[in-house]
Order: C-alpha cells, then sequence, then structure tokens
C-alpha cells in the first residue's frame, strides 16, 4: 500500500502526531517522501512481538546510542511503509516469520513521528517520518543480530518502558501494551 493511502487511512493519537503527519503530507506533495536526500524523508519502522510470551525485541542503535526499534529507509523502488519495515526488520533480527500483528491480513500502522537524526555516516543532521508497525514471531530464539555493533534483547513491556529513552518510542510502546492487554483480555 503506498504512502497517500496508508496515511488516507491512519487517525493520529494526539495533536502532535496529527501536525507530523500533514508535514509527511506536505512533504509528498513537493518531493519523492522516500529519498534519503531531503531534510525530512519517511522511513518504515517496527516493534517486534513475540505474542505467546508478551515480550518485545529491541535493536541497540550505535548512532542514537539508544534502543529502538528495527528498521529504516526504503530501497529503489520501495513505497510501501509496511514491506520496508518488513524487509528492514528481517534483515536486522533474522528473523524470517515475521507478519504484521494483530492482523497479517489487515495491517495496522501504529504510530507516524517524525524524529531528528543526527549526522552521521556523510549525512548531515536531518529528519526521519517514521511509519510504525508491529511485527510477530513465534520463532524468538532464531533472531540474530545483523553486526556485533546491532545487538537484540527481548523485554516484556515493562523492562522495555524502564529501558527506552525517547518519548516517541515510549509512547509507541505504550500503545501496543495498551492494543496486547486489550486482545489478550478478550
Amino acid at each position: 500500500m503506498n504512502l497517500d493511502i496508508v496515511l488516507d487511512t491512519y487517525q493520529p493519537g494526539s495533536a502532535e502526531e496529527a501536525r507530523d503527519v500533514h508535514r509527511l503530507r506536505a512533504q509528498i506533495g513537493h518531493a519523492d517522501p522516500w529519498a534519503r536526500a531531503s531534510q525530512l524523508h519517511a522511513t518504515g519502522s517496527a516493534i517486534v512481538l513475540h505474542p505467546a510470551s508478551g515480550r518485545i525485541l529491541l535493536r541497540w542503535h550505535e548512532r542514537q546510542q539508544a534502543w529502538l526499534q528495527v528498521g529504516g529507509h526504503a530501497d529503489p523502488g520501495e513505497t510501501s511503509p509496511l514491506a520496508i519495515a518488513l524487509r528492514e526488520a528481517r534483515e536486522e533480527t533474522g528473523l524470517k516469520d515475521l507478519v504484521p500483528w494483530p492482523d497479517p491480513v489487515q495491517p495496522r500502522l501504529i504510530q507516524v513521528v517524525i524524529v531528528p537524526v543526527p549526522a552521521g555516516k556523510g549525512e548531515p543532521p536531518h529528519e526521519h517520518a517514521d511509519l510504525r508497525y508491529v511485527l510477530a514471531t513465534d520463532q524468538p530464539d532464531t533472531a540474530a543480530p545483523e553486526s556485533e555493533k546491532a545487538q537484540l534483547r527481548w523485554l516484556t513491556f515493562d523492562e522495555a518502558l524502564a529501558e527506552v529513552t525517547e518519548a516517541n518510542v515510549r509512547e509507541c510502546l505504550q500503545r501496543i501494551a495498551a492494543l496486547y492487554r486489550q486482545l489478550r483480555d478478550v
């Protein structure tokens, strides 16, 4: 599903998030929203969940010096934020069985947030308009980091909330935890 359609069906969870969606929509009208050369460009990411245990997988991001979700930039020709999140998650975790959660048939965008990215890797400081999903695995023990610097950790929601320092990621985790508890109690 392309970016316009995804944003058309998404309901922001706060006024701040509505402003971020508006800024991303404005970017779509002026340039390729996925182009890394743009000061603001879209990215796709995900929190990986093991539904049976209620644990989530976080990745150490060396550049940000923080435990965050997996995800990243579009490859040439990619226009679906979910497809980008899935590809990136598979590359960064080694998990082959990832599917959208809670419904693989009707994927649910969890959050849209614009985040600052510090300079590095030959890039100036810029912003990511990050579109976040939840991806589920039934094989958590097969997770493997893509490199020594990109360590992975399985955590409960409470452990993750204690570890994560970024307010926007904390908000994302809280949304997922609430949905997980709601569906578990049904």
